[in-house]
């Protein structure tokens, strides 16, 4: 590196770096908060300055792909410490998650027919939309099996379809709902919880890993809801204190889907025939705050 290199002004410097970091990819929010300790960061000493060249010339042998931007985030946290203040606070999604259909998978033939919406979020870590995606695979496994074994004949149809449930400052809920009828129908739900801070998906076992007893907490509160709704409605009927106990709802196991709804209740969500017959549907479980909080 010549010398007259190392002599930049720091603001020729930072102005340099700005305009390179403007055309990255990045979240909006990140970008605000960034360019905002780069503007803070116009004090800082030589050395901090030699650091802003080296980075420019690291950014321009990259190129500026999605992959440039994250090794961008990388390096300005390092550069400046008011940057990396500012990055501990940006979540790994954004406080308001962009879902899009990523894909639709369709088939019909003769009789058999499906539906299904393969959704991705936006900024969120590949192991998450992959999840997702694998998830939707399982469906079309099913379905293309289904269709092989009986070779197009009788009647199938699968439709599977998405919507956000819960997008606040903490959590997404993404539920997926499947619809599959043969001879009769059956409803399944799948809810990918995740944790923003994190990019992670959440379970109910882990959303109380530092209170494993809420799990037998909340069991208890549902069976009571069981009861209650029985005892007020005779249409209504659970696989609770019912004739083959065996057969009854026993207890959570930490696997379940859930959500959280406007009021920042849990909500637990089962498949059709899984605590209740099949004229019930899907069916789910408020559960109050005296019990598990908000979230």
């Amino acid at each position: 590196m010549e010398q007259k290199d190392l002599k930049l002004s720091g603001y020729r410097q930072l102005e340099q770096l700005r305009q390179e970091y403007e055309s990255l990819p990045v979240p909006l929010e990140a970008r605000d908060r960034i360019l905002a300790g780069i503007a803070q960061g116009k004090k800082e000493t030589d050395k901090t300055q030699m650091k802003g060249v080296i980075f420019m010339k690291l950014m321009k042998r990259t190129g500026m792909t999605a992959a440039a931007a994250m090794v961008a985030i990388t390096l300005l946290t390092n550069l400046h410490p008011t940057i990396a203040n500012a990055m501990e606070q940006i979540p790994v999604i954004g406080p308001i998650a962009k879902v899009v259909t990523f894909r639709t998978y369709e088939n019909k033939t003769n009789n058999f027919e499906a539906n299904i919406q393969i959704p991705q979020i936006e900024a969120a870590p590949e192991t998450l939309n992959k999840s997702i995606e694998e998830y939707a695979q399982e469906l079309i496994a099913a379905y293309e099996g289904e269709l092989s074994q009986s070779q197009g004949e009788g009647s199938y149809s699968l439709d599977s379809s998405y919507k956000v449930v819960t997008d606040n400052d903490r959590y997404l809920c993404l539920r997926i709902d499947t619809t599959i009828v043969m001879a009769s129908g059956a409803q399944s739900t799948k809810i990918f919880t995740i944790d923003k801070t994190t990019g992670k998906q959440l379970s109910l076992k882990e959303l109380f890993k530092d209170r494993p007893e809420m799990l037998s907490s909340i069991t208890a509160n549902i069976k009571e809801q069981m009861a209650s709704q029985m005892a007020a409605d005779d249409s209504v009927s659970y696989f609770y204190n019912s004739d083959m106990p065996e057969d009854d709802f026993k207890e959570l196991t930490g696997d379940e889907s859930f959500y959280f709804n406007e009021e920042g209740l849990l909500v637990i969500a089962f498949d059709e025939y899984e605590v209740a017959p099949g004229y019930m549907g899907a069916v789910e479980f408020t559960i109050p705050s005296s019990v598990a909080g908000t979230f």
